[in-house]
């Protein structure tokens, strides 16, 4: 399978989207997509774009991302045709008799997903309900959102400044966090690099003009360490696929950044090699080649690979310091991150559930993934909330917050918001263990109910089967909608059965 990409450059050609289609999949339909192709460019006719480019570059440069991602046909020419109906005379029912019922069916669901203005997260609960019951129908659409917005972003400097930052902030609020939780590592990194400068100018000019410097001052001690490694490796009968520096992209780094004071020093990923092997056993063996040859920091190693990360991202990890003899200039060694992992891997880990899911999976097995799963709780969970501002509340602690990762005492991992709790913890794996729950251990020490989790905590849950129920205190520092729901529904059940025993009382 040909390596993906996202595609840069906006002035490619429908021959450039054929034959990036058939690098992909040999049995591409290119007669389907010309057609389709030449259908939106005659619907748009003589539009332009406020760049004053025809239409027709904006949906092309949005099917080719969509290619490079390795999609199947259909959504290709979706992503051909997305804005046909908004914007021209032609009709979704045009589409339908020309293409068939799955095209249209695409296209209808990313034009209802571009409907609403972007007005800050408070105001638009509604659009996130027709995106989550869209992205559960079919994860496609939400795809397609994301080709359609990346190229959008790339041409914001012909939008007046208002409507630049309203785009931009959407994207950096909204498709960025989904692009997460759907393990679309390099779509989450583009997607907020490429909104950061309009949404925080001033930030992005400092991380311009400051941080990004020092990236450039680190590319030979990188490229020379990653030679080192990969000599040495091949020396212990361990070949390296690939292997390549890696800097972190910029809106990441800044977020580390803030959370650090702006203290560079205790970023120790700024600079990282990864390495590409063949198999899950030469990921283990090059670990250890690599503590062999460099010291690595303590409570800096973490295995991704036996414990994958809810959103499916596998990888091994390891912050070493470089031998002597590569930094002989500078008083401290050079600290650098080492990632390892095969190649189907590392394609998970850039490009999530685009990386795999082909047109039969698509299809036929509307939740094949895990990592899709969670959409469908969104659901249920809308459906049971008729106040909005508790459903926008729940929706950004279980969509829109960082995520840490905590495992059971049998390794299970255990995805949660930053700031969970023990009692989040334990909802989470079960009702009647969160209704128990009365202690826990954190990393084998004893640990209040109310202590903070951090990622990496393994956790205990002590549960007393005598205990009538959680405690309405709970409330007040459980930081998960799972958690909440269930104390808030078992409490008003309570006053419920305790209202009728006293309407039962003669007086």
């Amino acid at each position: 399978m040909p390596d993906m990409k996202i595609a840069t450059i906006d002035d490619q050609t429908i021959d450039d989207l054929l034959r990036i289609a058939v690098e992909h999949n040999p049995d591409s339909d290119v007669e389907m997509l010309q057609r389709a192709y030449d259908f939106a460019s005659v619907a748009h006719g003589g539009q332009k774009r406020k760049s004053g480019q025809p239409y027709i570059v904006h949906p092309l440069a949005t099917a080719i991302t969509l290619a490079e991602l390795g999609l199947d046909d259909d959504t290709i020419a979706a992503g051909l045709m997305h804005d046909v109906p908004e914007d021209t005379e032609t009709t979704l029912d045009d589409i339908k008799k020309e293409f068939g019922k799955e095209v249209a069916f695409l296209v209808e669901g990313i034009t209802k997903l571009g409907q609403l203005k972007y007005r800050g997260i408070d105001r638009y609960v509604e659009n996130l309900r027709r995106m989550f019951v869209a992205m559960a129908e079919d994860a496609r659409v939400i795809l397609i959102k994301f080709a359609d917005r990346i190229n959008n972003l790339r041409t914001l400097d012909a939008l007046p400044p208002e409507k630049r930052r309203r785009i931009a902030l959407e994207s950096l609020e909204i498709f960025a966090p989904i692009a997460n939780r759907l393990g679309m590592g390099e779509v989450k990194g583009q997607l907020e690099d490429l909104s950061f400068p309009y949404v925080y100018p001033e930030e992005y000019n400092w991380m311009v003009n400051r941080v990004i410097p020092l990236f450039k001052e680190k590319e030979e001690f990188v490229h020379e360490f990653q030679q080192f490694l990969i000599a040495e490796l091949k020396q212990r009968g361990i070949i390296a696929i690939d292997a390549h520096g890696r800097t972190k992209h910029i809106y990441s780094l800044y977020q580390k950044l803030i959370k650090n004071n702006r203290d560079l020093a205790k970023i120790y990923d700024l600079v990282a090699i990864r390495i590409i092997v063949d198999s899950v056993a030469k990921c283990y063996e090059a670990l250890g080649v690599v503590h062999e040859l460099c010291k690595p920091l303590k409570g800096r190693i973490k295995d991704y690979i036996a414990q994958p990360k809810p959103n499916g991202y596998q990888s091994l990890h390891t912050t070493v310091f470089a031998p002597k003899g590569f930094a002989p200039d500078d008083e401290k060694a050079h600290i650098v991150e080492v990632q390892i992992r095969t190649a189907e891997m590392h394609k998970e880990a850039e490009f999530g559930i685009a990386a795999h899911w082909a047109y039969d999976e698509f299809k036929h097995h509307k939740k094949i993934d895990r990592r899709v799963d969670w959409m469908q709780q969104i659901i249920d969970m809308q459906d049971n909330l008729t106040d909005k501002d508790l459903l926008l509340e729940s929706l950004k602690i279980d969509i829109f917050q960082n995520r840490i990762y905590a495992f059971t005492p049998r390794g299970d991992v255990i995805e949660l918001p930053e700031d969970a709790t023990p009692v989040d913890f334990a909802y989470k794996i079960h009702t009647d263990l969160g209704h128990t729950c009365s202690g826990a251990k954190i990393n084998d020490q004893i640990a209040s109910l109310n202590t903070t989790l951090k990622s990496g905590d393994v956790v205990e849950i002590f549960s007393d089967p005598h205990r009538k129920g959680p405690s309405a205190d709970w409330l007040d520092f459980v930081n998960t909608d799972t958690a909440r729901s269930h104390i808030r529904s078992y409490l008003n059940k309570e006053s419920r059965s305790l209202l009728d025993k006293t309407k039962d009382v003669d007086y």
